[in-house]
């Protein structure tokens, strides 16, 4: 079985000792019931892993020997998803699959079919819980980076981000090509600083002709996902792990 993973505060794994503090280490002393001499990686979030010996455990505190220290590379190329809005939790159960299926970047996207708004403090609460719950399925995965969970979008900044992607693609039910058969940029194509794959999910009511036609003059391509209609919380990460395939991340 792999070793639990913690999210280390900043600059914490720069020596031989490293020490997980509040929620983090009450955590990992009183809900996980980490004990000396157990095995644990501790994570930056940004790909450094430090394979870890617990030597101490405190009421909030978890004092660790670090054995190993290593930064993983970014996977190639990027995945970001601009995930719609959606009502409930189930905006951040689509955060917490496509996280646990390797997405590298999620953009809140509001759509115009979308039944839920973001605005004033509703905006920052919610655009707080999906970056909680990236963190919390990074861990749960045993990822060493933490997905970023941008500010969210509408409809002319999905459709920039499109633009600027090696490959730009827009799930929808009545496209003709199907995921499993686009053609993906080859190595050469996919820039260092470039967007890699971007690909958009939209709400349940499904992508607005507006938008389409703005993703359209963006580049990007319809594709279609499957022969049944997924739920927009499901959705992404079923395309993900198409993708993690044909790009030969997995």
């Amino acid at each position: 079985m792999t070793a639990p993973v913690f999210l280390a505060e900043e600059g914490g794994l720069d020596g031989d000792t490293a020490v997980l503090r509040g929620p983090e280490g009450r955590h990992a002393a009183a809900v996980r019931r980490i004990g000396p001499g157990e095995e644990v990686d501790l994570v930056d979030g940004a790909g450094t892993r430090a394979r870890c010996t617990v030597t101490e455990v405190g009421k909030d505190t978890v004092v660790c020997a670090v054995r190993d220290r290593r930064t993983e590379p970014a996977p190639r190329p990027r995945l970001t998803v601009l995930q719609a809005l959606a009502k409930g939790d189930r905006g951040e159960l689509a955060v917490e699959l496509m996280t646990e299926a390797g997405v590298d970047r999620i953009v809140p996207w509001s759509a115009e079919r979308c039944v839920v708004r973001w605005k004033g403090d509703r905006a920052a609460k919610s655009l707080a819980k999906w970056r909680s719950t990236a963190r919390e399925a990074a861990k749960q995965a045993r990822r060493a980076r933490v997905p970023e969970v941008a500010d969210p979008v509408g409809r002319d900044g999905a459709a920039a981000l499109l633009g600027k992607a090696d490959l730009g693609l827009v799930l929808h039910e009545e496209a003709a090509l199907p995921l499993s058969q686009v053609a993906l940029p080859g190595e050469g194509a996919v820039s260092e600083a470039g967007e890699g794959i971007v690909l958009a999910v939209g709400p349940e009511g499904g992508v607005g002709e507006a938008e389409l036609e703005a993703f359209d003059g963006a580049g990007a391509r319809r594709v279609l996902l499957g022969p049944t209609v997924l739920r927009t919380s499901t959705a992404g990460v079923a395309a993900l792990a198409v993708l993690q395939a044909r790009c030969g991340r997995w």
